[in-house]
């Protein structure tokens, strides 16, 4: 069981049948009468996103998430194949689960897969992966004075702004959390 006091953000809960993910929260004491949460809860199977208030006090169950290391191997259309890499077993994920981290997917990328009871919840990338460039346009010397950025167009087709000195055929570390350019990799 987990009580008000224990909320930390990424915690997993059950909650009225279904498993609810804690995205943010804050306490709330009132001049009369008890203290309240209040929590913005994302439900782990369908996305939803809502906001709730309880008394401070109130236990739910912990979900019992369990998170294994994957290999993601490809791709065919509808579906993303990984394998677990302590078992060898292989699983596909669709492309709605995913949404916009297969972005960030190459073959043979290393991750992480959030599993409950068997069933797959979603997948946990690396903070940054090393993608190369497939078009951009060229710099041109002396516009780096205002710090200027162009689009670049990765391999996996993923989109982000980069300084000008970056070509194409360089390898770019691409930040998973927010999709923006870390720094050029050798």
């Amino acid at each position: 069981m987990i009580s008000t006091g224990d909320v930390k953000k990424g915690v997993i809960i059950e909650l009225d049948g279904d498993l609810m993910k804690v995205l943010d929260w804050s306490h709330i004491k009132m001049a009369r009468g008890s203290a309240q949460v209040r929590m913005k809860l994302q439900n782990v199977r369908k996305g939803d996103i809502i906001e709730r208030t309880f008394q401070a006090g109130t236990r739910w169950p912990r979900a019992r998430v369990e998170q294994r290391k994957a290999q993601y191997l490809y791709n065919d259309g509808d579906a993303y194949h990984f394998m677990d890499t302590e078992t060898y077993d292989q699983f596909a994920i669709g492309a709605a689960m995913l949404g916009n981290d297969a972005r960030y997917l190459l073959e043979n990328t290393d991750v992480f897969v959030s599993t409950h009871d068997g069933e797959v919840l979603g997948v946990d990338l690396p903070v940054t992966v090393d993608l190369r460039v497939t078009q951009t346009d060229p710099g041109f010397a002396g516009d780096t004075a205002t710090g200027a950025k162009k689009p670049a167009t990765l391999e996996t087709g993923l989109v982000v702004q980069v300084p000008l000195f970056v070509n194409e055929g360089d390898t770019l570390r691409v930040d998973t959390r927010t999709g923006e350019y870390v720094t050029r990799v050798q």
